[in-house]
């Protein structure tokens, strides 16, 4: 394992800074790929950009990929950010339309050129807001689909899609990211940040993170 490369989604949030250092710990030289999609704001991919930095990536990536055109979501600025938790029995106005589908696309082929032996992503299937894309059926299906759509398939190569978190609860997500050592002060959260990039508090990510650090009895340091 020690020294084989992984490609990471790395969006600057709480469970995509996790996975990374999952990665990390397992031993793989990691390359974080940050994609900047038509998202409200800039301050994740900031966030990205530390995390990276800090956590002595291979290589880190931002590519510009702008999803904001095909509208459908209020992340990328159609309709306003609903407050409150959403409900995992409907999918949120923050779905943004194949998303997941899109970036896993993008990490595989990097992972193809680059001879990567696995790609880390940060969803979870417990605090996940109802969006289809965070769910183990997804990952299992995208899995099936490198077996048969790559060159690095078809010779046996094909990259195993890590889930790490993915039956995870945020406070679970919090406590081992804090067991190995991950600064969530560099991390963000909510979808509308105000004035002076704080934190809303009140959408759906604001309220997860905060009840996460809360069951996990640890402090926020985004809040400190």
């Amino acid at each position: 394992m020690a020294g084989a490369r992984a490609i990471v989604l790395l969006s600057g949030g709480l469970d995509s800074a996790t996975a990374l250092a999952i990665a990390r710990a397992e031993g793989w030289a990691c390359h974080a790929l940050t994609v900047r999609y038509g998202q409200r704001h800039e301050i994740e991919v900031g966030c990205a950009r530390r995390l990276a930095e800090a956590m002595g990536v291979e290589q880190h990536r931002v590519l510009d990929l702008d999803m904001s055109g095909w509208g459908g979501s209020s992340l990328t600025g159609d309709g306003p950010v609903p407050r409150g938790e959403a409900s995992a029995e409907t999918i949120p106005s923050t779905y943004v339309p194949a998303r997941n589908t899109v970036m896993l696309a993008l990490a595989s082929a990097w992972a193809e050129a680059l001879g990567a032996g696995a790609i880390f992503l940060g969803v979870s299937a417990v605090d996940y807001s109802g969006y289809p894309d965070c769910r183990p059926a997804f990952v299992e299906a995208f899995q099936s689909l490198l077996a048969v759509a790559t060159r690095a398939g078809l010779e046996g190569r094909t990259p195993v899609i890590r889930a790490p978190l993915i039956n995870k609860s945020k406070a679970e997500t919090i406590r081992w990211g804090i067991a190995l050592g991950v600064d969530y002060g560099l991390t963000w959260s909510c979808y509308d940040p105000q004035p002076g990039e704080k934190p809303c508090g009140a959408c759906d990510s604001c309220r997860l993170r905060a009840r996460g650090f809360a069951e996990a009895r640890a402090a926020d340091p985004r809040q400190s």
